[in-house]
């Protein structure tokens, strides 16, 4: 049998409390106004329950996609990625980590507005957040270890990332210029008094 989609109506084990019903529990407990202060919590357990997001976006548990967003949504609330490098869930009792494939959020859409001459950038990610993009939030582009191929990147918070989506790049690149550098002509997205290169992917790769 292939593996279920966790919908509102399916759930690891109906016969008792799973490490996954306990974390959205916590979860769910953090809804309020504003975004649950995940800087402030060092829990001393650390666990590992197959928690992982794919490049697509999409999250899995145990190898089944999560299909509930609101059960998503309330995820991304709780993200953090620590100095070791790792991704958690951070709740005020423990900290699960998720492994991440390429980055915890995509940008999905870039939108534009102008304010008395001043053009001001924003994306939406695929779990609603809206992102103005700036010398705080920059965007960056990196390589495909396999293919070579660009990967453009943008800081959300802390140290998560959202990974545009092809779409959403395209966007990007319709309101970006060229400016002469010390190498060459270089094609950039000009905001404020920042310029985020848009060309040839950086040294890293993910």
């Amino acid at each position: 049998m292939g593996a279920m989609s966790m919908d509102e109506t399916a759930t690891p084990d109906k016969g008792a409390e799973t490490p996954f019903d306990a974390l959205a529990a916590a979860a769910a407990a953090t809804q309020a106004e504003g975004l649950p202060p995940v800087h402030l919590w060092n829990p001393d357990h650390c666990g590992d329950i197959q928690l992982e997001i794919r490049r697509d976006g999409g999250w899995f548990y145990q190898g089944s996609r999560i299909g509930r967003e609101r059960l998503v949504r309330l995820f991304s609330r709780i993200l953090r990625k620590d100095d070791d490098g790792q991704t958690y869930l951070v709740t005020p009792h423990e900290k699960v980590v998720v492994h991440v494939e390429v980055a915890p959020f995509l940008a999905v859409r870039v939108d534009m507005t102008e304010e008395a001459g001043t053009r001001r950038l924003f994306a939406e990610t695929n779990v609603g957040d809206v992102i103005e993009i700036s010398g705080d939030h920059p965007i960056w582009v990196e390589r495909d270890c396999d293919t070579g191929e660009p990967v453009p990147l943008m800081r959300v918070r802390g140290r998560l990332d959202a990974l545009f989506t092809r779409p959403a790049y395209f966007e990007l690149v319709q309101h970006a210029e060229e400016r002469d550098t010390s190498d060459g002509k270089v094609l950039g997205l000009a905001v404020g008094d920042s310029f985020f290169p848009l060309g040839a992917p950086g040294e890293h790769c993910v």
